[in-house]
């Protein structure tokens, strides 16, 4: 069995910076020696004081193949997380075609997925309405949960749900110990929406179009049935600060909620948006300033269960930048491989620490994924998914850089803080130290 020994002088181990050296047999951590470097009978990586900690688990990524792959696809999407040190994510079934929403579709997107991946990836199964007679033999297929949409997801072939086939699929997802995965926005109509009409290329018409009620609303509606069924619901990319109360209040109930938020919402805010830039365009849409501080304040409370990108990319023309019309170009932001300088350049600026962002991007979705028993630490008897990186390097987000398919993403031109070197699943260097890039072996990297 192939052994390795990775060395720092900081190595993140039960949430404190440690020198040490992990031993790595196969895909295993099977030892961690604390203090200095020491002599073995097989290769020792020093990496000095770059910071290595446990790779990076992204639980919401539309990779869009097979039938998409021009917008995205298994080779670039893991490529680009693999670069940004994301060793494991899961695939949402759209935008993929067909959906994953039944056994059969899901099939073709293992079969779309097979030696392309350069890191670990599971998959969400979908429910739309009409394939509740499909969703048991879905659910027993490997997917991790079911994602369903309550507005319009963007694509006619995975229509949204309405709280009659939410009540026929709940029982069955909690029969099988899933959770249930929510875009939460009931529609609904909105007087600014003609303002949009009027004004296609102002993010505040886009932005006003979208209003914070219609997540108020659905989160309602989603906490009612989340304790009448007695169902695992996880509400994803939460954007509109009013419902932290309310899912925090329905925690404190014991019910079994959880929320996500992602690094666009924590980055950027609206009132620096100009008109015309389409790649700021995402659903829910990113909010005001005053919004984005509530969401750190609850990050500091231990709010949320982790942080997602929500990768969701389009071609420059899907994404109408030439236009720069907001109500026609597709609502989604490009940036997994980004994740762990976005956050980091914010956080480190609010007094987070390290072991916070770990257990934001690390610990947390891997419990979320029931994988904490082998994901998201390091520590003996884990998988050697590792992240070699600088967070006191800065380097500015340029074309070059991008690895996923189009180099359509808000960070262009961006300063961010946090420099990947290298990253390891299962004890492989798939990224950095002078290599290429490397696919996983075989049946490697599928999570189940």
């Amino acid at each position: 069995m192939k052994m390795l020994g990775l060395h720092s002088k900081r190595i993140l181990i039960e949430n404190q910076c440690k020198e040490a050296t992990l031993i790595i047999a196969g895909d295993k951590i099977i030892d961690i020696i604390e203090g200095p470097i020491q002599s073995y009978d097989f290769p020792i990586k020093n990496e000095e004081n770059a910071l290595i900690m446990p790779g990076l688990i992204d639980a919401h990524v539309h990779i869009n193949e097979p039938g998409r792959t021009a917008w995205e696809g298994f080779d670039t999407a893991t490529r680009a997380a693999a670069a940004g040190g994301i060793t494991s994510l899961v695939d949402m079934p759209l935008n993929s075609s067909p959906v994953t929403t039944d056994a059969a579709a899901f099939e073709q997107k293992l079969a779309a997925a097979r030696g392309k991946l350069h890191v670990n990836c599971g998959f969400w199964g979908g429910l739309v309405p009409g394939n509740i007679a499909q969703l048991e033999e879905l659910m027993e297929c490997g997917v991790l949960g079911i994602k369903a949409f309550l507005t319009h997801s963007g694509i006619d072939d995975f229509p949204n749900v309405t709280e009659a086939d939410l009540r026929k699929a709940l029982p069955l997802i909690k029969k099988h110990k899933l959770p249930l995965l929510v875009h939460a926005e009931l529609s609904s109509p909105h007087p600014d929406q003609q303002l949009l009409e009027q004004k296609p290329t102002s993010y505040q018409a886009y932005l006003k179009s979208r209003p914070k009620s219609w997540e108020d609303e659905a989160i309602q509606l989603m906490i009612r049935l989340c304790r009448e069924y007695d169902t695992h619901v996880h509400i994803v990319h939460l954007s509109s600060s009013n419902s932290i109360r309310s899912i925090r209040e329905a925690k404190a109930e014991g019910l079994p909620i959880t929320v996500e938020t992602c690094p666009q919402y924590l980055y950027f805010h609206a009132e620096a948006i100009p008109d015309g830039q389409t790649q700021y365009k995402c659903a829910p849409p990113i909010r005001e300033k005053a919004n984005q501080e509530l969401l750190w304040q609850a990050l500091r409370d231990d709010f949320f269960d982790f942080i997602a990108s929500d990768h969701s990319p389009a071609p420059p023309d899907i994404k109408e930048l030439e236009t720069g019309n907001f109500s026609k170009a597709w609502g989604g932001i490009a940036g997994l491989q980004f994740n762990l300088p976005v956050i980091w350049t914010k956080a480190r600026e609010k007094g987070f620490s390290i072991s916070d962002i770990s257990r934001l991007m690390s610990s947390q979705p891997a419990s979320f994924l029931k994988m904490e028993n082998r994901k998201g630490q390091l520590a003996k008897g884990f998988d050697a998914d590792i992240v070699v990186w600088e967070p006191e390097r800065y380097f500015e987000v340029t074309k070059e850089l991008i690895q996923f398919r189009h180099q359509v993403t808000p960070y262009l031109g961006e300063r961010l803080w946090g420099v990947v070197k290298k990253t390891f699943v299962g004890g492989e260097l798939v990224f950095g130290g002078g290599e290429d890039f490397r696919i996983l072996k075989k049946e490697q990297g599928f999570l189940k």
